[in-house]
């Protein structure tokens, strides 16, 4: 399998057949293989790195990834308001930044408009998030907080 263009030569085959996700086949083996469900509609930027193959990773179709992104298990981006039908929902969509990282178990909630993850923005295990972060912050609880400031080298 060839790699995308303008993307890692060191990619995984999950993040492989992420690229891939167009193709419903690989959407299916996605889901079947890994439990890994990312919609064809999904941006994502370059470098995503599944950790753990992906397990159990769930991506809303309105949602867009930067690049460098690192996502680990059990990870779940959607809406709030799941209970309602999505043609009422208020959502408008979610953003993950560049470089952010989204520890296993975690969960983004979108609600009303855009919610964002800002770019090198951590979000700490089993954290549910339910509003939009700054950059270079850490997040954590339920709901989420910020809890601190990354320090970046």
């Amino acid at each position: 399998m060839a790699t995308p263009m303008g993307y890692g030569l060191d990619m995984g085959l999950m993040e492989k057949m992420v690229y891939r996700r167009k193709i419903r086949v690989v959407r299916e083996l996605l889901l079947l293989v890994a439990g890994l469900e990312v919609q064809a509609g999904t941006k994502i930027g370059k470098d995503l790195q599944l950790q753990h193959r992906g397990m159990g990773i769930v991506i809303h179709p309105s949602t867009t990834i930067g690049d460098r992104v690192t996502l680990y298990h059990q990870v779940t981006i959607g809406r709030k308001d799941a209970h309602i039908p999505e043609a009422d929902s208020v959502m408008e969509g979610i953003v993950i930044g560049d470089d952010a990282i989204l520890f296993p178990g975690s969960k983004v909630l979108g609600g009303p408009g855009v919610t964002t993850v800002g770019a090198r923005t951590i979000l700490a295990a089993n954290a549910v998030l339910t509003q939009s972060t700054g950059e270079d912050e850490i997040w954590a609880g339920i709901p989420a907080r910020k809890v601190g400031d990354r320090k970046v080298q």
